[in-house]
């Protein structure tokens, strides 16, 4: 038989219900599975710069944008990219394409922490989260080893690329 208290027993319940439904699009999680990272890695450093890579991998079909990155490590933490030689930041975050994937490399686009003031040794684990264009985040964890590769100076003052193989000050 069909009484009032029940039916508003009923609309409150499945009211509840999408209300909780609609609350998981603004999760954090639902960010972490549009956006996932794998092979994440940060180069060792004694102090001072270095730079985190991994791939970024866009699971949705419309583009995602990165606009920040953060992490306890270094006070501060850009979004990077190489041209002719020389990082710089990079305007406007890392787009990746809406099923698609953006590389996170030496020589290329990177997460370039500054300001490193303990070591960061072969093996230790950096957190990181990135901030979305829309306000989500995704938070991973690097693996730190030891890249001679490129030859990376992270002095601060000129960020160009050195290709020397004579100098061993980049780590």
């Amino acid at each position: 038989m069909f009484t009032r208290p029940r039916y508003l027993a009923t609309a409150a319940l499945a009211l509840a219900a999408a209300t909780a439904l609609a609350g998981c699009a603004s999760d954090p999680a639902s960010a972490e599975d549009a956006l996932t990272v794998t092979d994440p890695w940060v180069k060792t450093v004694d102090s001072g710069m270095t730079a985190g890579f991994g791939t970024l991998t866009n699971t949705t079909d419309e583009d995602l944008t990165v606009v920040a990155a953060s992490s306890d490590t270094a006070p501060m933490v850009e979004l990077h990219e190489v041209v002719d030689g020389q990082m710089q930041e990079k305007d406007g975050g890392f787009t990746v394409p809406a099923g698609g994937s953006v590389t996170l490399q030496p020589g290329g686009l990177h997460l370039m922490l500054m300001g490193v003031e303990e070591p960061i040794a072969a093996g230790d684990e950096v957190a990181f989260t990135l901030e979305l264009e829309d306000g989500a985040t995704v938070a991973f964890t690097a693996t730190a080893k030891d890249f001679d590769g490129g030859n990376e100076d992270y002095d601060g003052e000129s960020m160009d690329m050195e290709h020397s193989a004579d100098t061993d000050e980049s780590h």
